[in-house]
C-alpha cells in the first residue's frame, strides 16, 4: 500500500507535554523506559483473541517525522519550549520493539508488544500503537468468531457504510480477513490490501426495471459468472426464486453455465433457506448456492445452522465491522521496567486497589509450550528477561492467582512468542502477506483446545509467570505496601 498518511500529530497531547517534561529534566530526558502492551480481558468474553494491526504501526514508526506546521502549532500552545521544539525537527525512533506476529492468538494479561527506547520517544508513541492493536485485534477475534460458527461456510465482511469511519472500514476489513473472513464488500480494501472483494446487486437494482424478472435477466447476461440474485426484494418464494430459477435457466444453462447464487437479505432466514433449497433442487440447480445477511453474527448463525438452514454463505456487517456485542478491546500501555545509568534494568510496578490492573512487572519474554504429543498449546510463560523455558525439561506451572495450583509438564516445545521488529530504530521483521498472515491465524488457532474456543464459559488458557517473576512481584507489592503507595 502506498497511499500512507503521516500520523505523528495523531497522539494525546498529555504524550506532547511529558515529553516536553522529560527533554527539561536531564536525568530522564535519555532514560531507557520498557513499556508492554497488553490487555486484560477477551471480548464477548472468549477464550482468546487474534492479534492485529503491527504492519500499520511499523508504517507509523517508519514515518514519523514533525513538520514545521506542526511545530509551528505547537509553538502556538505556548506551552513548549524552543529547545524542545527544535528537538523535534529531527525527531525519530531509535528504540527497539517486540512484537507477536499478526494472527497470534493472544491471551489477557500478556505482552502483546515491548517497547524499549528512551522515555520520550517510547512514551510518544502510545496512542497509534493502542489504537492499531485495539481497533484491529478487535475485530480480527470477532471475525474469527464469526468464521467459526460458520462452520467451513463463506463469511463475507459486508459492513463499510455501518463502520465508525473510513479508516475503520478500511482497517476493519483487514483485520476481517485476517481473523478468516474470506472477502469484504469495499473496493478499496481489496485495492490496497488485497482483500478479495466481493458483491453483486441491491434492491435498487432489482427495483430499476419494469419487472424482477428482467432485472434478474439483465443482471445475468452482464455477469453469467458472477449471478447472484437478491430474491426479497418483494416476496422471497412466490417471485424472487421462481423468478431466478426462470433467469438462470434461459439465460446460464444454455451457455454450460451451472454455478450461480440467491441472496437472503430479510426474513425467516431458516424457513427461507429450506424452501429456497427445494425449489431450486426440483428445478434442477442443484449447485446454486444460498447467501444469507441481514445483521449477523457467531450466535445467529451457530442458531441458523443448528436449525438445518440451507445455507451456503453469509455477508456479515454492522455486528463484524463495529464488534457490536463488546465494541472495546480494551488493551493498554504500561511501563514495566527502566534502565539505570550504568544499563542495571529495574522492574517497575503499578498498584492499584482493583486486582486486575495491578500489572505483571520487568523486561519480559513469553513462551508458549506445545504438547508434543498432540501439538496443541498447553499455556504460556513470562519469564524475566534472561531466563529461557527449555523444551522437553520438566517446568512446573502454577497459576499466579491461585498459586497452589501447579502441574509438572515435561513432553513439549517451547516457543518463543515476541519476535523482534526494530533494533535500534532499524525494522529487522519481514513483513508477511496478508494471506500469509491469514493462513498462519489459522494454523495458530487450530493449535488451541477445543474447549478454548467455546462461545460461551470457554476453559481458561493459563498464562502463568516463572517463580521468579512471580517473586519480583510479590517483592514490589510488599514495597509499595510499605510505601503507601495505594
Amino acid at each position: 500500500m502506498d497511499c500512507r498518511t503521516n500520523y505523528t500529530m495523531l497522539c494525546d497531547f498529555y504524550e506532547l507535554t511529558m515529553a516536553n517534561g522529560y527533554f527539561l529534566t536531564p536525568e530522564v530526558r535519555n532514560r531507557i523506559t520498557y513499556f508492554d502492551v497488553f490487555f486484560r480481558s477477551t471480548p464477548d468474553n472468549g477464550g482468546y483473541a487474534i492479534a492485529a494491526g503491527l504492519e500499520q504501526i511499523i508504517e507509523y514508526i517508519q514515518d514519523l517525522k514533525f513538520t514545521e506546521e506542526d511545530i509551528a502549532y505547537l509553538r502556538s500552545k505556548n506551552q513548549f519550549s524552543e529547545e524542545f521544539l527544535d528537538y523535534l525537527r529531527t525527531f525519530r525512533f531509535t528504540g527497539d520493539i517486540w512484537a507477536m506476529p499478526e494472527g497470534t492468538p493472544i491471551f489477557p494479561r500478556e505482552p502483546i508488544m515491548t517497547i524499549r527506547a528512551p522515555a520520550i520517544e517510547a512514551q510518544f508513541i502510545e496512542t497509534y500503537v493502542l489504537l492499531m492493536i485495539n481497533h484491529q485485534s478487535l475485530i480480527a477475534t470477532k471475525a474469527n468468531r464469526i468464521v467459526r460458527a460458520a462452520k467451513g461456510r463463506t463469511v463475507m465482511e459486508f459492513g463499510a457504510r455501518r463502520a465508525h469511519g473510513a479508516s475503520a472500514a478500511l482497517m476493519g476489513a483487514r483485520a476481517a480477513y485476517i481473523g478468516g473472513a474470506h472477502a469484504s464488500a469495499t473496493a478499496q480494501t481489496d485495492r490496497d490490501y488485497g482483500v478479495p472483494a466481493t458483491g453483486t446487486m441491491a434492491h435498487s437494482w432489482v427495483m430499476m426495471f419494469p419487472s424482477e424478472y428482467e432485472a434478474f435477466k439483465r443482471y445475468c447476461e452482464i455477469y453469467p459468472h458472477n449471478a447472484t440474485l437478491l430474491v426479497d426484494t418483494y416476496n422471497v418464494l412466490k417471485s424472487g426464486v421462481p423468478n431466478a430459477i426462470r433467469a438462470f435457466k434461459e439465460v446460464l444453462l444454455p451457455q454450460g453455465i451451472t454455478k450461480c447464487a440467491i441472496r437472503l437479505d430479510s426474513g425467516d432466514l431458516t424457513y427461507l433457506s429450506k424452501k429456497a433449497r427445494k425449489m431450486l433442487d426440483d428445478a434442477g440447480l442443484t449447485e446454486c448456492k444460498i447467501v444469507a445477511s441481514n445483521s449477523l453474527d457467531e450466535y445467529l448463525i451457530r442458531d441458523l445452522l443448528n436449525q438445518g438452514a440451507e445455507l451456503d454463505s453469509f455477508g456479515v456487517g454492522e455486528r463484524l465491522i463495529t464488534s457490536k456485542s463488546a465494541p472495546v478491546f480494551g488493551g493498554v500501555y504500561k511501563l514495566v521496567a527502566v534502565e539505570s545509568d550504568d544499563g542495571e534494568i529495574i522492574p517497575k510496578i503499578k498498584v492499584s486497589e482493583n486486582p486486575v490492573k495491578i500489572i505483571n512487572p520487568h523486561f519480559k519474554r513469553v513462551f508458549r509450550l506445545f504438547d508434543n504429543a498432540s501439538g496443541e498449546s498447553i499455556a504460556d510463560v513470562l519469564t524475566v528477561y534472561d531466563e529461557v523455558v527449555e523444551s522437553g525439561k520438566p517446568y512446573q506451572l502454577f497459576d499466579p492467582r491461585a498459586t497452589w495450583k501447579r502441574k509438572v509438564v515435561d513432553n513439549f516445545t517451547a516457543k518463543e512468542m515476541l519476535v523482534p521488529i526494530f533494533q535500534n530504530g532499524q525494522l529487522v521483521y519481514k513483513i508477511p502477506s496478508l494471506k500469509e498472515v491469514r493462513e498462519y491465524c489459522q494454523q495458530q488457532v487450530a493449535l488451541l483446545w477445543d474447549e478454548v474456543k467455546r462461545f460461551d464459559n470457554p476453559h481458561i488458557y493459563y498464562v502463568d509467570l516463572s517463580d521468579q517473576l512471580w517473586r519480583i512481584k510479590q517483592n514490589l507489592l510488599m514495597e509499595s505496601q510499605n510505601h503507601n503507595v495505594f
